[in-house]
């Protein structure tokens, strides 16, 4: 099936306008157009404009509902009765006087919206898996609809014609599919094979967003560490002196060409009422700033009845500059809690796609140099701000830093979207798809080892008792890489495994740490860490630690929030080095320890 023309241009060809005297002729919200899906068992809303006080008539296959255009933007809404999924096509036609505008082979089924930033938006065609994917994309009831960058410094009504990058709705073929997101379509072809009902897509993510762009702005007041950026944004917005900036962005281009000696025909141009300025350097309208991507991507279709969101960001938040866990937890919360309001419905399923593992992976060799970065606190943040949402049944975190390839846009995305469709099947859809997650539950001291218990059983996919990934601390705080082991059963036991180990059950332990006080898993952006829920290599156990020292961030939004932590840069390799030194002391003693690491459990040890 081709693909669409631009909206406006498929409205000029199905409209006759006799009537030329109208101001504003009768449109459609650009998220309508032929091919679409819409959402099952809810309310179908159509809206739109034409004149004010004009009577507009719609008939959605054998149904009829009429509204009349009212207020300075001649709005119009018309409802329909909820339908259950049907894969018969379905003709939408709204007509105003001798103005009409058709629709064609509309659907019914379950529409999920993909948001986050670039590595949502990443498309099929880069990824590994591109061609077996797209030889497997002949699904005629699976749709795409993707909005391009549009942040705005206010709430929109509508998606201008231009930023629907997918020009209308496209229906899933080998060509369409290799544009849209990677892990959007994995998602959702996984969904609709495994359903059999016509699944939409909707992708409203934002290259460079970080999570307080996404966000609605009415949900800052709502929260004071909230609420205090908040204000920061709106006093910045108030005092921003477009020709200064302009005047400041032009000189700083112009210091660069200089310093670079190119020469004078290749400076910038002096600007003309801000023509050198982009949404970046306008407080408001940068993918950084308070509500940007909601008011121009997300929240401007909120009308449109969906079924989830599945949420993959984290990036901007990571970088030393804006690295704030404590402010990213409660915006998570706020950003669930504002979709569903959006979308009023209370149980809104949303998956969360944990910060992507990229750039240098951490080894043996610079393990404790690793654990100092920033990832690991975002990714904790997402888990628990979702957690404080409270809707266990309906939200997921869904771990991802043990898909690792260097770069920004790491190649592997199908498994992201092979894995929330695991969440989205199992949970949502009450299917046998398996998925599932595991939890600490205690951590107890004996000696120099930390024992930590499991609700479920963890353990490599492999098979493997070489358990990677951990690191203990004592007082001071320092984290120095631990070797970990299963317990082997007791003999009077049943076994947790075929091997005859314990896997819900690990003890932790080095040389470095003789009173440990806590322990951390998967600690650093790309981290060592090889367990998996029941050894299941779509079900990697979530990073976690047991301390309570903070990423050191600055709460004022006013303040760069890169703390100073050059001293433990510096002290950090020392102490990698003193292990390995250590370790290589001691290869009696370190033996020794590894077989008391794995020696059955008693019920006095247990």
């Amino acid at each position: 099936m081709k693909r669409l023309r631009p909206l406006p241009l498929a409205l000029s060809l199905l409209t006759t306008c006799t009537a030329i005297s109208h101001a504003a002729p009768l449109k459609l919200h650009g998220i309508f157009a032929s091919h679409m899906v819409l959402q099952r068992n809810k309310p179908i809303v159509i809206w739109g404009w034409a004149d004010s006080g004009d009577k507009v008539a719609v008939k959605f296959g054998n149904e009829q509902a009429e509204a009349t255009a009212a207020g300075d933007k001649g709005r119009w809404e018309v409802r329909f009765p909820a339908r259950e999924a049907s894969t018969a096509p379905v003709t939408l036609l709204a007509s105003t006087g001798e103005e009409k505008v058709a629709m064609e082979d509309i659907v019914i089924g379950d529409v999920w919206v993909m948001t986050g930033q670039s590595n949502m938006s990443f498309a099929l065609k880069g990824v590994q898996e591109k061609d077996t994917e797209a030889a497997q994309a002949n699904l005629p009831l699976l749709r795409f609809f993707s909005i391009m960058p549009n942040e705005q410094a206010s709430p929109q009504d509508d998606i201008p014609a231009e930023k629907i990058e997918t020009q209308g709705w496209a229906v899933s073929t080998p060509e369409t599919c290799l544009d849209f997101s990677a892990i959007g379509y994995v998602f959702g072809a996984r969904l609709q094979r495994s359903l059999g009902i016509p699944i939409g897509l909707i992708k409203s993510s934002r290259g460079g967003a970080s999570i307080e762009a996404i966000v609605p702005s009415h949900k800052f007041d709502q929260d004071p560490l909230a609420k205090r950026y908040a204000d920061y944004m709106k006093q910045k917005m108030a005092e921003f002196d477009k020709e200064a900036t302009s005047l400041e962005v032009w000189n700083n281009q112009l210091a660069r060409a200089k310093s670079k000696k190119l020469p004078e025909s290749k400076w910038p141009p002096k600007p003309v009422n801000g023509d050198n300025l982009t949404s970046w350097n306008i407080p408001g309208m940068s993918a950084s700033d308070m509500g940007s991507v909601h008011h121009g991507m997300f929240g401007v279709f909120k009308g449109y009845n969906i079924k989830g969101v599945l949420f993959h960001q984290g990036f901007n938040n990571t970088l030393e500059t804006n690295c704030r866990p404590k402010r990213y937890r409660t915006l998570m919360k706020l950003m669930v809690e504002g979709w569903r309001e959006d979308f009023k419905d209370p149980a809104l399923p949303v998956g969360v796609i944990g910060f992507c593992a990229g750039g240098d992976t951490q080894t043996t060799e610079n393990f404790e140099t690793k654990g100092l970065e920033t990832a690991p606190y975002i990714r904790e943040a997402q888990r628990l701000g979702l957690a404080d949402a409270g809707d266990p049944v309906n939200t997921a975190y869904m771990a991802a830093d043990d898909i690792q390839i260097p770069g920004l846009h790491p190649i592997k995305k199908c498994e992201h979207g092979v894995r929330s469709a695991r969440w989205a099947l199992n949970r949502i859809y009450k299917t046998d798809v398996e998925w599932d997650s595991a939890k600490l539950v205690s951590t107890e001291v004996q000696g120099d080892v930390m024992v930590l218990t499991f609700d479920k059983s963890v353990m490599p996919d492999d098979w493997s008792t070489i358990i990677e990934g951990f690191s203990i601390a004592g007082e001071d705080g320092k984290f120095a890489m631990a070797y970990a082991r299963f317990p082997l059963q007791s003999a009077k036991s049943n076994a947790s495994n075929a091997r005859g180990y314990d896997t819900k059950t690990i003890r932790v332990w080095s040389p470095m740490v003789k009173e440990p006080k806590a322990v951390r898993y998967s600690w650093a952006s790309s981290p060592l860490g090889n367990l998996k829920v029941s050894g299941n290599p779509a079900l990697p156990l979530q990073n976690f630690r047991t301390d309570s020292w903070d990423y050191p961030e600055v709460e004022d939004p006013s303040t760069i929030a890169k703390p100073d932590s050059r001293k433990l840069k510096e002290e950090v390799p020392v102490l990698t080095l003193n292990r390995r030194i250590k370790e290589g002391e001691m290869i009696k003693e370190l033996i020794e320890k590894l077989d008391t690491l794995t020696a059955p459990i008693t019920p006095a040890a247990k």
